[in-house]
């Protein structure tokens, strides 16, 4: 079998990773892929003081590193993973507002993380994928995942609160994410996130711009950036405490990414198996390469595999498209400084959602893997990391500080295993 498929044309109704599309209908379904993850994308690097212009352009470089060490095989777009959020704020002190002046550790702290990552994967690759499975069932993967979340919640109630117009308009926006989620047509529902930026920019145009209310947006850069330009990137700085800090992420991406490609396999009836090593490996050498220039740690998109769900197309080849488009805008400083603009309300209401979904969603994992929670072993293990994540629980060893996204994933990985010494399952 060649490295890469050979991408025949087909006009079924199930276009399978390895067919293709007509290129005048694939061209489309790339674009609708790059609406589909945007919303996220542009909002987790805004939330930690980053470039999303530069977010945007790594999204495209990772999409096609991923691609390539997959052998195009496995239908998947890399975007800026929420994982980071709350230890990237830690290690750099991220006041919450405008560009990050602390952004070099933290750059130091996602290489490493994807550097980790790598490891794994290449250990996956020489041991299989049971020993991770074992390592991190869902009562774990759940558990931690939910502590980022609750750790986060603090982040998200300061930015709702201010003036009254201020906390109206997040509100607003947090609102308008529900309701597009909820009752929105399906198309709808995908884009939710960037429908609510939307509603929120009107809010503040007409409260801020129009009446003086709030602080109106500032339209200058805007006006004075270039349509086409080089991106302003930035270089990492490698502190230890950042790094121990920030690299322990990698076990969370290790859990999205094993899940992700599994659901695949589920819906395009194909083993993908053999290749959950390759896809750490991509996903980890992404990640290292959008650290090294400014960007997000970057992870798998459930946003793109809710599209292929509802159009049937896991065509590999429409996510190369994708990432094509997505390096083109990166290199518009125009549409970055457009980014820029986004207001401080909208944004609060934002992460306010996005940080209660990220728990609530690991809450469905639980039920959807049906964890026991009469099993003590579940029951404290699942508590006791929620309550290192959200109270943030830090210690030092050494020089060295870890923080509470840290010890809860500590907690969870150690207090499991622990829990189960004598036990037969």
């Amino acid at each position: 079998m060649s490295y890469f498929p050979r991408w025949p044309v087909t006009r079924n109704a199930v276009v399978l990773p390895d067919e293709r599309l007509p290129w005048g209908t694939a061209i489309p379904m790339g674009v609708q892929h790059l609406v589909a993850m945007s919303g996220s994308t542009i909002l987790a690097p805004l939330l930690m003081g980053f470039d999303p212009n530069l977010a945007i352009l790594f999204s495209g470089i990772g999409t096609l590193i991923f691609f390539l060490c997959t052998g195009g095989r496995v239908p998947s777009y890399l975007g800026s993973s929420f994982a980071f959020i709350a230890v990237v704020i830690a290690a750099s002190g991220y006041a919450g507002s405008g560009p990050n002046p602390n952004i070099g550790p933290a750059l130091g702290g996602i290489i490493a993380a994807g550097a980790v990552y790598t490891l794994i994967g290449l250990t996956v690759m020489a041991t299989g994928t049971a020993w991770i499975e074992r390592l991190m069932p869902p009562a774990v993967t759940g558990a931690i995942g939910a502590a980022i979340g609750l750790n986060l919640a603090s982040v998200g109630v300061q930015g709702i609160q201010g003036t009254g117009a201020h906390t109206g308009v997040a509100l607003l926006t947090l609102l308008s994410v529900a309701l597009f989620s909820t009752y929105g047509r399906l198309a709808l529902r995908r884009v939710s996130i960037l429908l609510g930026i939307a509603v929120g920019y009107l809010a503040v145009l007409v409260l801020g711009n129009g009446l003086g209310l709030l602080p109106a947006i500032d339209f200058t850069e805007l006006a004075a950036a270039p349509w086409f330009g080089t991106p302003t990137f930035h270089s990492p700085s490698f502190e230890a405490s950042a790094m121990l800090l920030i690299a322990p992420v990698a076990l969370i991406l290790v859990a999205e990414n094993l899940g992700h490609i599994k659901a695949i396999g589920g819906m395009t009836g194909q083993n993908m198996d053999p290749y959950i090593g390759r896809g750490f490996i991509g996903d980890g050498i992404a990640t290292m390469v959008s650290g090294a220039g400014g960007g997000t740690g970057v992870t798998t998109y459930v946003e793109n595999m809710g599209v292929m769900a509802v159009t049937k197309v896991f065509s590999t080849l429409v996510f190369v498209i994708a990432a094509v488009i997505a390096i083109a805008l990166g290199f518009s400083p125009k549409f970055g400084a457009l980014l820029r603009t986004i207001p401080a309300p909208v944004l609060g209401g934002l992460g306010v959602a996005v940080f209660g979904l990220i728990a609530a969603a690991m809450i469905r994992l639980w039920v959807d893997n049906e964890v026991d929670f009469s099993d003590p072993r579940n029951l404290f293990t699942v508590g006791v990391t929620l309550i290192f994540g959200s109270g943030n629980f830090s210690f030092s060893v050494g020089g060295f500080a870890i923080g509470g996204i840290g010890t809860a994933t500590l907690a969870a990985l150690i207090l499991y295993q622990l829990l189960g010494i004598g036990r037969r399952a």
